[in-house]
């Protein structure tokens, strides 16, 4: 019984024309081999598994093969065979990260005078060639700018930067591109029909995305998921074997960042954790989520050829409307420098839970990104109309009567009580400024849809409601019974929503001021009387809507 092969060795290309996604490379390959106008050195660079080494053992069977069909080796003759086993002295392959000495290339340049004995030209293949020292560079120079007849040298490297330039000029430089995930996904198809693993197509494109333009990382994480699922291959089941949290969480976590559910949020992750998902992937799905709704914002027409595929078209347009290119900037930002702490923290949960409060309080943070985060959402609302700015109304003092004794004084919210002799002339409020019928009910339903516990609770149009409404011209009074509903009510979020929705159902902009019906004023004594008087008599004084 044979061992048991990985794919990425089983399908190793073996012509030319088996390479995926490397067509400029592989075409002037084969017309150089088709004329007999080979280089005698050639620098392969490129990403990992996209096919520089595989080009390598290809280019060396083929200059030696004795059958050549079209640029591509026979994989039939003697030649070929030998190389392909692994048996031929005159095709060698070297790693550099173990044979990175100036003794080591010495023994190289030494050996590579003598003619081949199997083949016709000697090759030798240098795997990740930047590994080698400064000394080991200057020995390979003189025999790769003259070498023999015979001679052949084929250089690969995933860090062309730590190559010295007088290498790279005695080199025929060919550089392997990303393959797409189209061509990943067709060809991980093709794998999985000729193992017959049944796959769909869901689950090949998250492999192939997965895979970041490497194909052998494609061809293995499909080894990886094949072994651990009976049945039918689906996305969920590649999620679930690898630990990820998936298209549809992850856009259910970008929906809780935009808004603002920290508990929500924090609750998914809980979930997600106990779940063993792995913390790292999870930002990392966040991050190209938030890279897919920043290049969509800054570029709709074209941005679409280059999302990632972390989320579906609906979710990336779903989302993207609900959060400024600031605050994915920021967003950005924080996901990268939780996940570069990742190798040095102790605790990765409490980090990861840290990331997710800051991404749905930018308020926690008062540093420049967070406040342009914060700024351009602002800006953004008030373009799309969805928040009106109302001029700030100048408070007018209600006159307090001197004596309580005689009769009852006008109270906060006797809007239709004679002013005081002493009291300046009222300025008369604007056109339409009594609320029209119904309006308080409409304004409580509304706003009671769109707020949450507690605060939701306060917003019922009924006798005994801790709070009441009273409008004054541009100005709508929310006044509570008491310190706490003032302090429940009186908070950004809920006097944003209360604004909007009095603002459209008067149709005119109206600024919202939250009254404490319960506080002393300092040092006042006629306002004393005055809330007392008002104790007393609560069940026949009634604060008008």
């Amino acid at each position: 019984m044979s061992a048991y092969q990985a794919l990425y060795r089983k399908y190793r290309p073996q012509t030319f024309d088996d390479v995926v996604g490397q067509l400029a490379v592989t075409q002037t390959l084969k017309t150089q081999l088709i004329t007999d106008k080979m280089s005698h050195a050639y620098l392969f660079t490129g990403s990992r598994g996209t096919g520089k080494t595989s080009c390598a053992k290809i280019l060396s069977k083929a200059v030696n093969c004795l059958n050549p069909e079209n640029g591509n080796p026979c994989n039939r003759c003697s030649a070929c065979r030998s190389i392909d086993e692994g048996s031929c002295m005159d095709v060698l392959e070297i790693d550099a990260a173990s044979n990175n000495g100036v003794d080591h290339v010495r023994d190289l340049r030494d050996d590579a005078v003598y003619t081949p004995s199997q083949v016709r030209k000697r090759v030798y293949i240098i795997d990740e060639v930047h590994m080698l020292s400064i000394s080991a560079f200057n020995a390979l120079l003189k025999i790769i700018e003259e070498p023999p007849e015979h001679l052949l040298f084929i250089l690969a490297t995933t860090e062309l930067h730590k190559v010295p330039a007088t290498i790279l000029s005695r080199c025929q430089r060919f550089s392997f591109r990303r393959i797409s995930q189209e061509d990943i996904a067709a060809r991980l198809q093709y794998v999985a029909y000729q193992e017959n693993i049944d796959m769909d197509e869901s689950a090949a494109r998250v492999l192939s995305r997965l895979a970041d333009g490497g194909m052998r990382d494609g061809l293995s994480l499909l080894d990886q998921v094949a072994s651990a699922t009976t049945g039918e291959l689906t996305a969920d089941a590649v999620y679930a074997c690898l630990g990820i949290a998936g298209q549809q969480r992850c856009g259910e976590m970008m929906g809780y960042i935009a808004d603002h559910d920290t508990k929500g949020a924090l609750q998914l992750f809980n979930s997600l954790y106990a779940e063993g998902k792995d913390l790292s992937a999870l930002l990392d799905e966040l991050a190209c989520l938030t890279r897919d709704l920043m290049v969509i914002k800054t570029a709709p027409g074209t941005g679409i050829a280059m999302l990632s595929g972390v989320a579906s078209d609906g979710e990336i347009s779903s989302l993207k409307d609900r959060f400024s290119t600031g605050e994915l900037v920021r967003m950005m930002g924080l996901l990268q420098e939780t996940m570069s702490g990742f190798t040095r923290a102790s605790s990765r949960r409490l980090d990861a839970e840290l990331c997710i409060m800051n991404l749905c309080q930018p308020e926690l943070s008062l540093d420049a990104e967070s406040l342009n985060a914060r700024l351009t959402r602002l800006e953004d609302r008030l373009k799309s109309g969805s928040f009106v700015a109302v001029a700030p109304v100048k408070a007018e003092k209600t006159p307090v009567p001197e004596d309580l004794d005689d009769e009852r004084p006008p109270l906060p919210g006797d809007e239709d009580a004679p002013p005081s002799e002493d009291a300046p002339p009222e300025k008369k409020p604007a056109s339409n400024s009594n609320a029209p019928a119904g309006f308080w009910t409409d304004l409580m339903s509304a706003s009671r849809k769109e707020l949450k516990p507690p605060a939701s609770g306060f917003f019922v149009a009924a006798q005994n409601s801790p709070l009441r409404g009273a409008l004054k011209g541009d100005t709508l009074e929310l006044r509570c019974l008491n310190t706490f509903v003032a302090d429940t009510v009186n908070r950004p979020q809920i006097l944003e929503v209360v604004t909007i929705k009095a603002s459209a159902l008067l149709g005119r902009p109206v600024k919202v001021v939250v009254v404490d019906m319960s506080a002393k004023p300092a040092n006042n004594p006629q306002m004393e009387k005055l809330l007392n008087f008002g104790r007393a008599h609560s069940d026949v004084i009634k604060i008008k809507e």
